[in-house]
């Protein structure tokens, strides 16, 4: 059968309310523009994230309600703490309420003012982390990744020889660990090779650098690694799993991804005495070490949900259906980043918005002009969320593509909802010429696409 099908019946449903465009109209300049201030209500379908948007299956909510409540040493904490020690391979296990605390535990150890850190592409809040801790944070994707159009198979991978001049010109020592975010999301859920990952890693152990995953979508990878690299589409993904974290001193996870649950995160580690450091910071900032922000209920599902997620049924599917969304639109004209990713479809929106600078915000605008005409909320990875201002100059500083991200939940909408948004897109850029520029009116210093407010130019 050619046909890939959900692989699993839907068993409760949410009702989705209906708006006109003119309540539309009315909502999206209440929220100043800005899509994150817009009620979920009012949303008919929301591709704002795919964190924590997860259906969890019916054993994830049968595990909440086995969920063992005690302070420390629950049950449901060494059932946790099992699973990801198998999956994984890695001895130290932290639970935290999500990724981007595992994150911030991560760089107040090992960061500082004076480091830096390099990635193939740090995302919003390991960016933020990172440099709230005083490091640099230096980004080392392949050129290919930078190019929306190119058909490389293994987009997010990093440069090696940038990262191996970046450690001569810095100093090893200045260079506390090096990252590598699978797959890359500022760069358009592009997966990272197992070959790079080798590379990267014997650039580390020549360097003597600890070297860390973003590992937030580690099972997605590992499916695109074995459907795309040469040598790999033997093996299960549990193996590539496995092999991809044996490479790794430590990582970040969000659970909120490929752990398929609402809330919840990970951080990792191989080196004991760094663990305990750790441990010091997580009782400090997030609770005891056996429960990390979370409760009981929450780690049954997490422990469920990484095992579920390695089911390559559910990824054939999961990938499928994402590549469905983005050969649709493909088909209407629209420029995406190719090949499609993992986890979601990023528009090229200064291709969309052609009439519109950088300093206009065209993939915010875009978002804008999807939601006006179809209810369908989005999320810009462009200026807006990476862009800054030059100290020095005063200009305006602008990363090398402006996207639009449509991140798919994970089983959550059906195919008719993905032809409702490639149909909206498509009617969307029959009329793009109108779409009108915007400027920030009101923003925060970091982090600021999150509650910035826009007016139109």
């Amino acid at each position: 059968m050619n046909t890939i099908i959900e692989p699993f019946r839907i068993k409760m449903v949410e009702p989705l309310r209906l708006t006109t465009p003119a309540e539309r109209d009315a909502i999206l300049r209440a929220a100043h523009f800005n899509p994150f201030l817009i009620p979920a209500d009012d949303v008919l379908i929301d591709l704002l994230t795919d964190s924590g948007t997860s259906a969890m299956s019916a054993e994830q909510w049968a595990g909440m309600l086995r969920g063992d409540e005690s302070y420390a040493g629950a049950k449901s904490w060494f059932r946790f703490e099992t699973v990801m020690k198998e999956i994984t391979g890695l001895p130290h296990v932290l639970p935290t309420h999500q990724g981007r605390a595992s994150e911030r535990i991560l760089f107040e150890l090992l960061g500082g003012p004076g480091k830096v850190i390099p990635n193939n592409n740090h995302f919003d809040t390991t960016r933020a982390n990172c440099e709230h801790s005083g490091a640099a944070a230096v980004d080392l994707v392949i050129d290919e990744g930078k190019q929306p159009q190119s058909r490389h198979p293994f987009k997010g991978n990093m440069d090696v020889a940038k990262l191996e001049r970046l450690i001569d010109e810095v100093g090893a020592d200045r260079v506390p660990l090096v990252m590598l975010t699978v797959t890359n999301n500022s760069g358009g859920g592009q997966p990272v090779s197992l070959e790079n990952v080798r590379a990267v890693r014997g650039v580390c152990d020549r360097h003597g650098i600890p070297f860390f995953l973003d590992a937030c979508r580690f099972a997605e990878n590992a499916y695109l690694i074995k459907l795309r690299e040469p040598g790999q589409s033997g093996r299960s993904v549990a193996d590539i799993v496995k092999e991809l974290f044996s490479l790794a001193d430590g990582a970040t996870i969000s659970a909120k991804k490929d752990g398929l649950v609402n809330i919840g995160g990970v951080l990792l580690m191989r080196d004991e005495h760094l663990a305990a450091r750790a441990n010091n910071l997580l009782i400090l900032t997030e609770g005891f070490v056996t429960y990390g922000g979370l409760a009981g209920r929450d780690l049954e599902a997490m422990a469920q949900g990484f095992r579920e997620v390695l089911d390559e049924h559910y990824l054939e599917y999961r990938l499928r259906s994402v590549a469905y969304l983005g050969e649709g639109l493909i088909r209407h004209g629209v420029r995406i980043v190719e090949p499609p990713g993992g986890h979601a479809i990023y528009v090229d929106a200064a291709e969309f918005c052609d009439h519109l600078t950088p300093d206009d915000f065209p993939g915010q605008a875009l978002l804008c002009a999807l939601y006006r005409h179809a209810g369908i909320r989005a999320v810009e990875i462009g200026s807006v969320m990476f862009g800054r201002i030059d100290k020095a100059t005063g200009k305006a500083v602008h990363p090398p593509m402006q996207l639009v991200r449509l991140a798919v939940p994970r089983r959550v909408y059906t195919q008719s909802h993905m032809d409702y948004v490639i149909e909206a897109i498509g009617e969307v850029r029959a009329n793009r010429q109108a779409i009108r520029g915007l400027r920030i009116v009101e923003a925060p210093e970091v982090l600021r696409h999150f509650t910035a407010k826009f007016a139109e130019a």
